[in-house]
């Protein structure tokens, strides 16, 4: 019996190790590291689904690895929009002193 008559060799999918990191770094970015992680998430994301893509058929996880994205770029934009709202409410809070000034004279303020 040689080896030609076993036939092929069995090929066994393996889950990228980058699309778990993906995730990983996704959940973590609301809970431990919010926007490093995010970051992180994004990047690993995109290098899992090059690596899957070409990888044959060999590896899997390209689903953790879009939602590793998604949970990234989320936490980016929430991320965005609360420095926004930061900054808005840190001038707003430095300026309204500001708007009081000409009605000093109705409030005794000297």
């Amino acid at each position: 019996m040689s080896y030609q008559d076993l036939g092929p060799t069995p090929q066994y999918q393996q889950t990228s190790s980058l699309a778990v990191i993906s995730l990983i770094s996704g959940i973590a970015s609301y809970f431990i590291v919010p926007l490093l992680g995010a970051i992180a998430a994004i990047i690993t994301g995109n290098m899992a689904k090059k690596e899957i893509a070409e990888s044959a058929g060999r590896l899997t996880g390209e689903g953790m690895a879009r939602w590793g994205m998604i949970l990234g770029w989320v936490n980016v934009g929430l991320s965005v929009v609360g420095l926004c709202l930061g900054i808005l409410i840190f001038f707003s809070i430095i300026s309204l002193p500001l708007c009081l000034v000409p009605f000093a004279n109705w409030f005794n303020i000297q």
